[in-house]
């Protein structure tokens, strides 16, 4: 098995093929490594709010025999100032400085939840809170999503595609979709960073002004029209996100880029993607959320055994 020291991005993943063939066998056999974090703990900081994420996480950890700590950092911990040499007159009452050698006395893996601001892109682009925590730690640091990235997510995606998808070089689209509120672009980047290793026609479609960080676009395929991007699709991942250039802007909220069962007539009996949570008829409608060729419940299944296998990739170079 690779060497992993810890988990930012999919780039800290040394082979993405063997990390999803890792996470088929765990959960082909979830509790063969019962005992590999034995008299070990895992700490989960949240700075925001969870569902999967924290139990999915939470079962993965204990399928390895870890003990697990939880904190909401929202209302259960002092404010943490990042800032190097700052006069902490204010609101803030620790530094990173201390909280992260501190909790890197309790915890053998500390696991970070810290979504982006959507105010300030360079401040998000940084990921302070969870590079501070990895200059600070003595431990390794696992990404549950963060201003620009959600691996977890995309590893159980890929697990899902690996499950679902038969086909030789699937036609696979990931669409934007309205929200009535402003969304940050860690799923997509991710989801774009995981088909990179994929054998597959892969299309982004959104509408002008949504464009994502062309450094994580890169080559992939662009189309401003959906229509013609859903076209002959195998698989549609639909997800929300706000601008990028017009940084953290909601730019139209009209429902013509919802999707719905006419638009899924497009496709090839496409499969339908999304990481939930889902607001049904804004992003997509019942009727393709409720069809039987929708992988929503798989995906929140596999995230456990995503987890499980960075978690015991960790656990065997500790």
């Amino acid at each position: 098995m690779f060497d992993m020291k810890q988990l930012l991005t999919l780039n800290d993943v040394p082979d993405m093929a063997e990390m999803i063939q890792l996470a088929s066998e765990l959960k082909s056999d979830p509790h063969a490594f019962s005992q590999l974090g034995s008299r070990k703990t895992i700490g989960l900081l949240f700075f925001n709010p969870s569902l999967r994420t924290r139990l999915s996480t939470q079962k993965a950890a204990r399928l390895l025999g870890l003990d697990v700590m939880v904190m909401n950092f929202s209302n259960e911990a002092w404010a943490i100032e990042y800032e190097d040499g700052t006069i902490m007159s204010g609101l803030r009452s620790e530094h990173i400085k201390e909280a992260a050698q501190v909790v890197s006395q309790y915890c053998d893996i500390v696991a970070i939840r810290a979504f982006a601001t959507l105010t300030d892109k360079e401040k998000d682009e940084s990921e302070q809170v969870l590079n501070s925590f990895i200059k600070h730690a003595s431990v390794p640091i696992v990404n549950m999503e963060s201003a620009t990235a959600h691996p977890l997510q995309a590893l159980a995606d890929a697990l899902t595609l690996k499950e679902q998808v038969q086909k030789k070089k699937p036609k696979i689209v990931l669409s934007w979709a309205p929200h009535p509120k402003a969304l940050p672009h860690a799923v997509a980047n991710s989801f774009i960073n995981m088909m990179n290793h994929q054998d597959a026609d892969f299309v982004i479609t959104h509408p002008k002004g949504y464009d994502l960080n062309p450094e994580i676009v890169g080559d992939n395929r662009v189309v401003y029209n959906q229509d013609e991007a859903l076209k002959d699709a195998d698989v549609v991942y639909v997800k929300n996100w706000c601008a990028y250039e017009d940084y953290g802007k909601i730019l139209r909220t009209d429902n013509r880029w919802m999707l719905t069962e006419n638009k899924m007539k497009l496709t090839n009996d496409a499969f339908f993607m999304h990481c939930l949570p889902i607001r049904r008829n804004v992003v997509v409608s019942d009727a393709v959320l409720d069809h039987p060729k929708s992988l929503v419940i798989e995906q929140a299944n596999n995230r456990t055994y995503a987890a499980q296998a960075i978690l015991k990739t960790l656990l065997d170079h500790a």
